[in-house]
């Protein structure tokens, strides 16, 4: 995640220094300079003491409006949320409540049960009726990105969104990396290739991860089989296990969701199939009942407590009127190896 340079000298100070810049002298992150400067939240005596220090040798002064949130003009933080049990948007919006509660801001959450483009921006225009100090907008679908492109230019947002073409910053997880590394970790078990089992069209994590998958077969020569399609649950996950039963060679899955891996898990234990012995099986989420499953299940962890801290402090930075806020921010995705994928060798 890019900040500021940090790059004047001490004994120099300026008024353009930024709120970043103060973060890098003082060797804290800029959310806790945020709560020092305007006195909220807990901060270690030390702590304090070298932002205070950093803030006086650099000459660092709030612009207009961070000095108004800080005397309480706004206080809470809106959230665009996808109404949806899917674990990554749940997980999603957990993440960011915390961190906005470590920072001293309230989140006001609107919901929108469909993520066509009218939905979201009638969700935003509320919250900035409410007098949010930003928003974020947690864009895992297609629809709800193109609607970020009807966001007031004057109201600092922050996606949650996969994609390299928003209007606005955007974080997310490394969701290409992620599918590289199961599948790798197939190909790199002895399978000629590895099966995928996607997730529904138009969501960019769908795209990233079958992408990725895609990738990485080809660049190890390996066959690309035809793609499998769910819908994210379990159910499709045991309907496209019983359509890979159809395919005898089929020894090694990428599923794109833990959710959908176990219907699958399910669906080969039906039919007599063992998981590893004669399936692999990989998912992605490392849901909390992964580790649980029958056999504990080889995944793709996201850290969504990084990616609420890390969405956060790009939309305080916002905030505070921060100009280098980078247009995207990329938390990594930790492969987590379970019993799915071994000892036992392929057949």
């Amino acid at each position: 995640m890019s900040g500021g340079t940090g790059a004047q000298a001490a004994g120099s100070p300026s008024q353009r220094a930024s709120l970043a810049d103060v973060a890098a002298l003082a060797g804290v992150s800029p959310m806790t300079v945020s709560r020092v400067v305007n006195g909220t939240g807990a901060a270690r005596a030390e702590t304090r003491r070298r932002v205070l220090d950093a803030v006086e040798r650099l000459g660092y002064r709030p612009n207009p409006h961070a000095r108004g949130l800080a005397t309480g003009r706004s206080r809470v933080l809106g959230v665009v949320a996808l109404d949806s049990v899917l674990h990554g948007p749940a997980s999603t919006l957990f993440g960011i409540e915390n961190a906005a509660r470590d920072s001293g801001f309230g989140v006001s959450v609107t919901s929108v049960r469909e993520p066509g483009r009218a939905g979201i921006v009638e969700a935003v225009h509320a919250l900035r009726g409410q007098g949010v100090a930003g928003i974020v907008v947690i864009a895992p679908h297609a629809e709800t990105g193109r609607a970020l492109g009807e966001v007031p230019a004057d109201l600092p947002v922050v996606a949650v969104a996969d994609t390299a073409h928003a209007p606005v910053p955007v974080v997310a997880v490394d969701q290409r990396d992620g599918g590289r590394q199961a599948t790798e970790h197939l190909l790199n078990l002895g399978h000629r290739t590895v099966w995928h089992l996607s997730g529904p069209d138009g969501w960019f994590e769908t795209e990233a991860r079958e992408e990725s998958w895609r990738g990485a077969l080809r660049t190890a020569g390996a066959p690309v089989p035809p793609v499998l399609r769910g819908d994210w649950s379990p159910r499709s996950g045991y309907e496209a296990g019983r359509e890979l039963l159809r395919h005898p060679g089929a020894d090694a899955v990428f599923a794109a969701n833990d959710q959908m891996a176990l219907g699958l898990l399910r669906a080969l234990a039906e039919a007599g199939r063992s998981v590893p012995g004669d399936v692999r099986v990989v998912g992605f989420d490392d849901v909390p009942e992964a580790a649980y499953y029958s056999p504990p299940l080889t995944t793709v962890r996201q850290d969504f407590l990084a990616l609420g801290r890390t969405t956060c402090d790009q939309l305080l930075r916002l905030v505070a009127g921060e100009q280098d806020v980078p247009a995207r921010a990329v938390v990594p995705a930790e492969l987590v190896v379970r019993d799915s994928t071994g000892p036992h060798p392929p057949r």
